[in-house]
């Protein structure tokens, strides 16, 4: 029996095998952050690209998800409310507030629903509301890019999910609670606030400010000059870090500072969306393959093809879908469903918690997701 890995930062004293040498890495992760530091340092146009694309979203996307999620558990912390009771006590109220956290950018405000009913604070409909209205971490993505289109998907979904959950509470009377976890946080504490948490802090200010400015069209090369690759690619290194030594599957521990569950979150949201610029922008400048022309000739499928992905459980797929509409291959309609069928992370808990619950709430929630989806491809083809 070997002893265990120094804390991270800390050399290692004794002799160790290789996993203790790792130690302060996820195994499974490692090779993922090695891989795109190896595509980032090569050589010529793939090195090249692979930068900018890391800078871009960091810039575009990391710093505003940082300054959201700060926001959002900073506030949590300082009011100190307990939502569980809050949505006990609101009664008739249940399902709107319940949509409305899950309409939240990101996944907490869904995860906290769910969580709610496994208590048994509130009843399925307000789960159903919750996972039916969130659109996950992709809605980050949508925010930074396209706040247009954010301002009508957002809403829209936080409509669609109140009046599902009200028509679930209507005429669904069976309790898929069954057994349920062990408690509604699964995720492990970290405790005290570390220093690479303060220091994505630090990267993320001026990567806000930058951001910002992009949305400003201002002429960043002429304005920011060096300073913005050196501080997309330190922000994306120090993301790939965090999350490589993450002791976390995705969300965190609700008593962890504020801080540090920015950093933490925001450093897996991250890892998704430079996949997916990567995924596209490689296809597109290496592959010579047509894609708008792909998807044109099964357009009349790919709204289906979005509902279906937002069953596939986490965010990764949900943000790929996004970027595939950000970048102009797939309409509307198919981004619209899949932010009404997806449920992001928030289907992780909700399956250990209460797993009966959650698939009948995916399934619920692809009625409304077909509704909406279809009805804008064939009614509003042109809109966005």
């Amino acid at each position: 029996m070997h002893p265990s890995p120094p804390a991270f930062g800390q050399p290692p004293v004794g002799p160790f095998t290789a996993k203790d040498w790792f130690g302060w890495f996820r195994l499974k992760r490692l090779p993922v952050v090695l891989v795109l530091l190896a595509l980032a340092l090569a050589p010529g146009q793939l090195g090249g690209l692979t930068r900018s694309l890391m800078v871009d979203a960091y810039v575009q996307v990391s710093a505003f998800v940082a300054a959201t999620l700060l926001l959002f558990y900073g506030a949590e912390r300082v009011f100190k409310f307990d939502i569980g009771a809050g949505l006990k006590n609101a009664r008739a109220a249940q399902v709107p507030l319940a949509a409305l956290l899950g309409s939240t950018p990101g996944c907490g405000g869904a995860v906290i629903g769910v969580a709610a009913y496994a208590s048994g604070n509130v009843g399925f409909g307000a789960v159903v509301a919750t996972l039916t209205a969130t659109m996950g971490d992709a809605a980050f993505l949508l925010i930074a890019t396209r706040p247009d289109v954010a301002l009508l998907v957002l809403p829209l979904s936080f409509v669609v999910g109140i009046i599902t959950g009200w028509i679930v509470d209507r005429f669904v009377t069976v309790d898929f609670r069954g057994v349920t976890g062990a408690g509604c946080d699964l995720a492990p504490m970290i405790g005290k606030t570390r220093w690479r948490d303060l220091a994505y802090l630090a990267i993320g200010a001026p990567g806000l400010v930058i951001g910002v400015s992009q949305l400003m069209q201002i002429d960043l090369a002429t304005t920011y000059g060096v300073m913005m690759p050196i501080v997309g690619l330190s922000g994306a290194a120090l993301g790939l870090l965090i999350w490589a030594s993450s002791p976390l599957q995705a969300m965190t521990h609700l008593k962890d500072s504020p801080v540090t569950r920015m950093a933490e979150e925001t450093s897996f949201i991250s890892v998704w969306v430079i996949g997916a610029y990567l995924a596209y922008d490689y296809v597109v400048a290496f592959a010579g393959l047509d894609l708008e022309a792909l998807f044109t000739s099964v357009a009349p499928l790919l709204p289906l093809i979005g509902i279906l992905i937002g069953f596939i459980p986490g965010c990764g797929p949900q943000i790929l879908v996004t970027t595939l509409y950000i970048n102009g291959l797939i309409p509307f309609a198919a981004l619209i469903g899949n932010a009404i069928s997806n449920d992001g992370d928030a289907l992780f808990p909700a399956l250990a918690l209460s797993p009966r619950a959650a698939i009948w709430a995916t399934v619920f929630s692809a009625a409304p997701a077909l509704i909406v989806g279809y009805g804008f491809y064939f009614f509003a083809p042109g809109l966005f």
